[in-house]
């Protein structure tokens, strides 16, 4: 689909490699016929259900999070086997019922929303019962629900009542559970870390370090040999967009040539750890899971303009090499751990961004609930690897966390105070955390305190003027009123002239300290007991000391990172070895509970987890470890008689080839230009405040820049538009691993986008002012696109592609020099979007 580099294998770009199989979801037809097969009487009582799609662990979580809560605060108290009423003769209480439907017919038919009567209810189309009664559904349910029929209304088995769904908000654990409990004793994620011992191995001399024994311990297991290794201009631009995101230089990859010494290899690792851009490309890994974004995400998804100080923050702190520990610390809790300075205690909170980030959902009040259970499920996915946000409404129906434990955690974000970034109602931002000396605050503290007073007694002026001027009678009160409004808006016009403005952090800060109650079906107006604070029992199960009067956020950052807690080293090490081989040891990276991927290389996971909380949780050195190791350094060529054994290279006997990420695809082409700002981004160029912003005119823009890719400004209701054409990270969920997609129109972006045009511009005068002969400014080309010189095939392909160009141009009011140009763009763009630039072998 994409142009290609004229190479003598023409491999072309883009060929399907890493492309997302597609699932079939049921068809009516199947539906249909699973019904009629169904022995008679089936569907009577308590009916055996109509096989569902395959569960997969996303189905069952989308499932367990958006429609079993939803149906059950909005329609078991009518259509219901616990409640003891059936509506129109119809259940919503299992799939089967839903199947069965009621007086008016089935009212589910999996795969097809639009057949669906459920959906025409909630929709309130005409000629259909409009449900629920209370009023129609927020849009974004709707949603939800249209979205699980699609995926073919995946339900786990257990009807419509969990395992932590309780009369009377009892906490009793009931069988399954126990045994769901039982069992974490023999999972392999739960077990406590120990060191394991590095195997022997067949093939004594290819293992140079233990990395190395375990991966072909692996091998020699299966019958399989390693490959061979990559040639060090392969290997020098792998690691270099590993570690930056950015191409090697043609001097660094001649550097890298001529240096035969037996540290060559360590040298060239340890200078991209030190480079600063080594941050921006693994501090985009972070802010993935952060699930980073620069709006608030509500419904008119108000703007941040402080939230670029936590990217900036997660962008120094792994140039710095912030132990990984410290580094969790601070953004649950950096706002209550000890600082030697004021700068140093302003990087903590703003540390806490992590937290503000979280996505905001309509008023301050009525929904916040939402705004914890996103923070839940987004540290239990990011930091443990478990699916915390599967107990809100019952116990989890997999792994060891009951609903209990749940709002344990709940209650500790319940007594924290968040900064609030304003949506439509109230539109007004409070809570954000100064970043300045006492003295300052207060200063700056009276000043807002009168430009608030003075604007609100503006706008009861010009209410109060609009009423009178109805009414003749009151000349006398109108003009008091109006001399009012006048005096009221120079008070208005004077503190603009004169403001107090400090720096601001979007953090966090210590609310009201009290524990939760537990929400029966997560419904936050149906409350059970109180629950105190704590940890999941699993992975100590700590409590908070009697008489707590924090939060009890410094406490969870502690046993999160406690060395015993085997998830967090294992999560982590998981990640960066995906980061560097594009696919985990744990092929689930946020699941690591029972119904994720057990990990292909259990000892070599444990190996690497036990070295990185040795290491003082030092990321640097796990990369270190890593990419020293002969294992990252084998080629991504093919051997058959390993191809044949083991067609997914599960064990590891090549390095699998890739396409870069949208970021390094962008980056990669200023960097080639010439055109690439390499200074660090700051905050966007928003509207003035305050913002007006409804959910029928939500803010919008797109701020150009030549900065990185990590700078551009990222929403949430809209993804950035290139970011989201080439498979970048969604900021309204974790992103573990992002999507490879392959269409068409990023085939159309890269043959006419203006940018990508401008890059080709760029490129050609970097080339043309760098030689004077055609062949020289070819072998430039390459070498500045592809670190290597081209073979002579290819340097005449490039004469041909350059001599057509000026013949075509020959018909245009040009000169002779902008034809040229224009020749050596288009040129130039071939390579740019060739797959050898694309792709990383």
């Amino acid at each position: 689909m994409f142009p290609v580099t004229p190479r003598k294998d023409k491999t072309p770009a883009f060929t399907g490699s890493g492309t997302k199989a597609y699932r079939p979801h049921l068809s009516a037809a199947t539906v249909l016929a699973a019904l009629l097969a169904a022995p008679a009487g089936a569907l009577v009582g308590k009916a055996a259900e109509p096989p569902g799609p395959a569960l997969s662990p996303e189905g069952i979580e989308f499932f367990e999070k958006r429609v079993r809560p939803l149906l059950a605060t909005k329609c078991f108290a009518c259509h219901s086997e616990r409640s003891g009423k059936e509506a129109g003769g119809l259940r919503l209480d299992t799939r089967a019922a839903l199947l069965k439907g009621g007086n008016s017919g089935p009212a589910l038919l999996p795969g097809d929303p639009g057949k669906s009567l459920l959906l025409h209810a909630v929709r309130h189309q005409e000629g259909t019962a409009k449900m629920p009664p209370g009023g129609k559904l927020p849009d974004a349910q709707i949603r939800d629900l249209e979205a699980w029929v699609k995926m073919g209304a995946p339900w786990p088995e257990g009807g419509g009542k969990g395992p932590g769904e309780r009369e009377k908000g009892q906490l009793t654990i009931d069988n399954s559970q126990l045994s769901i409990v039982n069992s974490v004793r023999t999972h392999w994620s739960f077990r406590p870390l120990q060191m394991p011992a590095v195997p022997q191995v067949k093939d004594r001399n290819w293992a140079k370090t233990p990395i190395d024994a375990f991966v072909l311990a692996g091998l020699e297991k299966q019958g399989l040999k390693p490959g061979p290794e990559a040639d060090r201009r392969t290997l020098i631009r792998r690691v270099t967009f590993d570690l930056t995101g950015l191409p090697p230089t043609p001097e660094e990859v001649d550097a890298f040539l001529v240096d035969r010494s037996p540290q060559a290899w360590e040298k060239v690792v340890d200078r991209l750890l030190a480079s600063p851009h080594y941050g921006e490309a693994w501090g985009r890994h972070w802010l993935d899971l952060a699930r980073y974004a620069d709006t608030s995400g509500c419904n008119s998804d108000f703007p941040v303009p402080e939230a670029y100080r936590y990217r900036n923050w997660v962008i120094r702190s792994f140039n710095q090499d912030k132990p990984y520990d410290r580094f969790l610390q601070e953004q649950l809790a950096g706002d209550l751990l000890p600082a030697a300075s004021d700068g140093e205690r302003y990087e903590q909170i703003i540390a806490t961004g992590y937290l503000a980030t979280a996505r905001r959902f309509g008023s301050l009040a009525d929904e916040f609930h939402l705004t914890i259970e996103d923070i839940l499920d987004n540290a239990g996915k990011s930091m443990l690897g478990l699916s915390l946000g599967c107990a809100r409404c019952h116990d989890h129906k997999f792994d060891p966390i009951s609903q209990k434990e749940y709002y344990a955690l709940y209650g500790i974000f319940a007594s924290t105070k968040f900064a609030f970034p304003g949506t439509e109602i109230p539109p007004e931002r409070k809570d954000f955390v100064p970043l300045a000396p006492p003295t300052q605050v207060k200063a700056w503290e009276e000043w807002e305190r009168s430009f608030a007073a003075a604007r609100k007694q503006t706008g009861e002026l010009e209410r109060k003027v609009k009423q009178l001027e109805k009414d003749p009678k009151q000349s006398e009160a109108l003009a008091t009123a109006r001399a009012g409004l006048a005096a009221a808006k120079n008070r208005v016009r004077e503190l603009e002239a004169q403001p107090v403005r400090i720096d601001l952090a979007y953090a966090v800060q210590e609310g009201k300290p009290g524990n939760a109650r537990l929400q029966r079906k997560g419904d936050p107006k149906n409350p059970g007991d109180e629950v105190p604070r704590g940890f999941l029992k699993v992975l100590g199960g700590q409590t908070l000391p009697p008489g707590a009067t924090g939060s009890g956020r410094l406490e969870l950052a502690r046993w999160i990172t406690d060395p015993a807690n085997p998830l967090t080293a294992r999560v982590m090490v998981n990640r960066i070895w995906q980061g560097h081989f594009g696919r985990g040891i744990v092929q689930t990276p946020n699941d690591f509970g029972t119904r994720g991927k057990a990990p292909t290389h259990p000892e070599l996971l444990d190996y690497l987890a036990v070295k990185f909380v040795r290491s003082g949780w030092s990321i640097k050195a796990m990369h270190r470890e890593i990419l020293l190791s002969r294992t990252y350094r084998l080629a991504s060529v093919d051997v058959p008689q390993n191809a044949a054994r083991d067609p997914n290279n599960e064990w590891l006997w090549r390095y699998n080839r890739r396409r870069l990420p949208a970021e390094a695809i962008r980056d990669g082409m200023l960097a080639v230009s010439g055109a690439l700002d390499r200074t660090m981004g700051g905050e966007h160029p928003f509207p003035p405040q305050p913002f007006k912003y409804t959910q029928h005119r939500p803010f919008y823009a797109d701020y150009p820049t030549n900065r990185r890719s990590i700078y551009l400004m990222q929403q949430r209701i809209r993804k950035q538009p290139y970011l989201e054409l080439f498979d970048g990270a969604d900021p309204n969920a974790p992103t573990a691993e992002r999507p490879i997609s392959n269409t068409s129109i990023q085939a159309l972006y890269m043959l006419n986008d203006p940018f990508v045009h401008e890059q080709g511009q760029r490129f050609a005068e970097r080339v043309l002012a760098a030689a004077p002969e055609t062949d020289a400014r070819i072998r430039i080309a390459y070498r500045l696109a592809f670190g290597r010189s081209p073979e002579a095939e290819e340097i005449a392909l490039g004469q041909e592609h350059l001599a057509a160009g000026r013949r075509a141009l020959q018909t245009m009011n040009l000169t002779a020099d902008q034809q040229e140009r224009k020749a050596w763009a288009s040129y130039l763009r071939v390579l740019l979007t060739s797959s050898e630039f694309l792709f990383l072998e």
